[in-house]
């Protein structure tokens, strides 16, 4: 038997990147998924009916807006209501904005907390009762080694993720005795989408190619000198749903190449 089978999973952000690998793994090990993220509803539709016919699970998706609460409550509601409550949560969904920061719009920061840090707290609220009642559930709050240490220029977001590690603690010594975890991982910079986006923008920045943008910006940090794979995360995720990590929580584990050892 797979190890999630009979078991929901909500993943916030999972329309690309990080965010779908961990849902995609999630239902390869028999979760139902409910995805949750922007996208052309073409291209949303055709990832969710990948993933049924791929896994033989249930798919869903709901768009909510991560920085509404009552669209994240609705959607908290729907998944229970149509595939038996949130077993799983992996809050994934995140923005980042870049700037000095006397110079850092204040619509960003508010932004960028909002999705980062708050969306957490009001999926965890909306899903905690079921959780309890069934006395067993895992949360994976996905962080950042910004979650870790800092960096300039991305004030809005350090603060976020430094904030989603303490609320990771917080709640893991609320659930302890409830047959629930809760678990923050943090990634250094992962080979997706957004990253890429980042890498194209630092080239024109710097006047620079792409190529060098890669290992003398964005992979400096990282002593492996190699992005971090979404299959990494994927697999970590995997690992804390299952009963041999039933004793790991409150926990901020680096993905980082070594990054934050240093």
């Amino acid at each position: 038997m797979k190890i999630l089978s009979g078991k929901t999973a909500l993943v916030t952000g999972s329309t690309s990147g990080i965010g779908l690998g961990i849902a995609q793994e999630l239902a390869a090990q028999g979760a139902h998924v409910m995805l949750n993220g922007f996208g052309k509803p073409d291209e949303i539709e055709t990832l969710r009916t990948d993933i049924e016919k791929a896994h033989g699970v249930r798919a869903l998706y709901n768009p909510a807006d991560m920085s509404k609460p009552d669209q994240i409550a609705a959607m908290v509601d729907e998944c229970t209501k149509t595939l038996g409550g949130v077993d799983v949560l992996v809050n994934n969904a995140g923005i980042q904005f870049v700037s000095p920061i006397e110079d850092f719009p204040p619509e960003k920061w508010d932004a960028i907390v909002a999705i980062n840090l708050s969306s957490a707290f009001h999926t965890i609220r909306a899903a905690l009762p079921g959780m309890k009642a069934k006395k067993w559930g895992r949360i994976i709050n996905i962080a950042s080694a910004h979650g870790l240490v800092a960096s300039p220029f991305k004030s809005a977001y350090v603060a976020a993720k430094h904030g989603l590690v303490g609320l990771t603690k917080t709640v893991a010594l609320e659930v302890a005795t409830d047959g629930v975890t809760c678990n923050a991982i943090c990634p250094g910079y992962v080979n997706t989408p957004l990253v890429q986006g980042q890498i194209k923008d630092q080239a024109k920045t710097h006047n620079i190619p792409e190529d060098r943008v890669i290992s003398e910006i964005i992979l400096k940090a990282q002593p492996t000198r190699q992005f971090v794979e979404v299959t990494d995360l994927a697999a970590l995720t995997t690992f804390l749903c299952t009963d041999a990590a039933r004793n790991i929580t409150g926990a901020a584990l680096p993905v980082d190449g070594g990054w934050t050892v240093q």
